[in-house]
């Protein structure tokens, strides 16, 4: 399986005109090596589903969504990457939101919009990009870790089964706050689908360039760092796995998103 994220990492970037020459290339690596395909991003399905209209991106056979607090499982089969594809037959699988439901109980994220009403420098995200499990927050950069430690305080005083995800979106430099049900993360979404699928974290290339990749990028799965990723993110990684004793499952892409997708499946597949 090539599980990647799409924005920064799989989606190719408006400047880089060669990003969308190697997606076509990528889409033929997957069927040669007979692999199937995840997305695991942030975003909600609708707009997974624009990305994959204005980006011509293949159809995957799964999708986890909403920074890993939904997941959903399409009718395509391992042959059908057909580029710019509508999302067939999309089902949320509904095992994986009793599993996030056994977290939060009913702590539901309306309850934990109001714990937080009081914390000062964070906005609302847009209504598409909250979700049944997750609650997302805008604030500035240079205040982010100050927002962090506050709302951690929050959720530690009224004990919500909630964590939070930081990062910095590379684009527009706003900071991004999801606070997510305790322990879930794309990394713990990939998990409970790698084990759905059957298969074992040898057979799984994670791809990703943000820090809410990070979980999955230290996972122990083979993972891309695209080169267009912020260095905190490389230096994050490396160290982990070095922590961890871990050879040859990192790999640094030279090319930035897609064309390093690419660059690092080839590295992974030609070992």
């Amino acid at each position: 399986m090539l599980a990647t994220d799409l924005d920064g990492t799989l989606i190719p970037l408006d400047d880089n005109p060669q990003n969308s020459r190697d997606l076509e290339h990528l889409v033929q690596e997957l069927k040669r090596a007979e692999m199937s395909l995840a997305f695991v991003t942030g975003r909600h399905w609708e707009l997974v589903q624009e990305a994959m209209e204005q980006h011509a991106l293949p159809q995957p056979n799964w999708l986890i969504c909403d920074v890993g607090t939904s997941v959903y499982e399409s009718a395509v089969t391992d042959s059908d990457f057909e580029s710019g594809a509508k999302l067939d037959g999309l089902t949320p699988m509904s095992a994986y939101a009793q599993h996030l439901e056994g977290i939060v109980g009913d702590y539901d994220v309306d309850r934990l919009a109001e714990l937080l009403s009081s914390a000062a420098g964070i906005r609302k995200q847009e209504p598409e990009k909250q979700g049944r499990f997750k609650l997302s927050y805008y604030s500035h950069q240079c205040e982010l870790d100050r927002v962090v430690d506050e709302l951690e305080v929050l959720l530690g005083r009224s004990q919500a089964p909630y964590g939070i995800i930081a990062s910095v979106d590379p684009f527009t430099e706003d900071g991004l706050i999801d606070l997510l049900p305790r322990g879930v993360s794309k990394s713990h979404a990939l998990d409970w689908l790698v084990r759905h699928a059957g298969l074992q974290r040898q057979q799984v290339l994670f791809a990703g360039d943000s820090g809410n990749d990070l979980a999955a990028l230290t996972a122990g799965y083979h993972s891309i760092i695209v080169g267009n990723a912020a260095e905190t993110v490389v230096t994050e990684a490396r160290r982990a796995h070095r922590a961890a004793g871990w050879s040859g499952r990192l790999y640094t892409a030279d090319h930035p998103a897609t064309s390093g997708v690419l660059e690092g499946l080839r590295h992974f597949l030609t070992r």
